[in-house]
């Protein structure tokens, strides 16, 4: 294992240090989204799961804002991001359980109030010509929704009675294929932030290909003055 950087990063207007290695996701627009919505919609501190974690901000943020009543729980498939996540813990003073694995695998038997779903959920043909994705694995099918859907479909299982399942949806994916599904799994499927953003420009040399998976309703995005905008969704879940 290499040894990880330290970086500066600002998320929601507040500085924070994270150690970030080879094969670890960094903060998005998509992690500011997941961080509001969660804490505007949890009322009640309880056991949260970060699940592909990354270098583990998100659940930082939302233990620093109070809704985590316990240590924190975070999972990533990549072991370098779990020493992240316990070095940038450890620098802030915050208990956590973490542990390497795919999806749900690391966490048999246990069960959380809230699990926070950051899980890769773009179009892998997209985080191919993304600069999100250097050197970070993204296995989620053409039309990006394969890791979310198994999450939908698992996620009772790890929740306690009356938890809840957030989970953001891009609309670098086929949206209406993950709602189906979650609207299949649970009663209750809540919008709670919808935030639009520009298609990084590196990708426009790609138009083609972007084009072509919005025929076929793969992605979707629209183009407002010559600049494709696309958005992100953040759902909560419950029964």
């Amino acid at each position: 294992m290499t040894s990880p950087k330290t970086e500066l990063f600002i998320i929601n207007n507040k500085e924070i240090l994270l150690d970030i290695d080879d094969g670890v996701f960094l903060p998005t627009g998509t992690t500011e989204s997941l961080i509001n919505a969660v804490n505007k919609f949890i009322t009640k501190p309880g056991s949260l799961l970060d699940l592909g974690s990354g270098s583990g901000v998100v659940g930082m943020s939302l233990h620093n804002e109070g809704v985590v009543s316990s240590k924190l729980y975070a999972s990533d498939l990549s072991q370098n991001a779990v020493k992240c996540i316990e070095n940038n813990c450890k620098r802030y003073g915050i208990e956590v359980d973490a542990r390497s694995g795919s999806l749900f695998h690391p966490w048999k038997m246990e069960k959380f109030d809230y699990i926070v779903d950051d899980i890769s959920g773009v179009s892998e043909n997209i985080a191919e010509i993304s600069p999100w994705f250097d050197k970070v694995s993204c296995s989620s099918g053409v039309d990006g929704i394969d890791l979310t859907v198994q999450v939908l479909r698992n996620a009772k299982k790890y929740l306690h009675k009356n938890g809840c399942l957030f989970f953001p949806v891009i609309s670098l994916s086929n949206v209406d294929a993950v709602l189906d599904v979650a609207r299949g799994v649970f009663n209750n499927v809540e919008l709670l932030i919808k935030d639009e953003w520009p298609l990084p420009k590196e990708m426009y040399k790609h138009a083609d290909l972007l084009e072509s998976m919005k025929s076929s309703n793969k992605i979707s995005y629209n183009e407002k003055f010559g600049i494709i905008i696309c958005h992100t969704c953040v759902y909560v879940a419950y029964n």
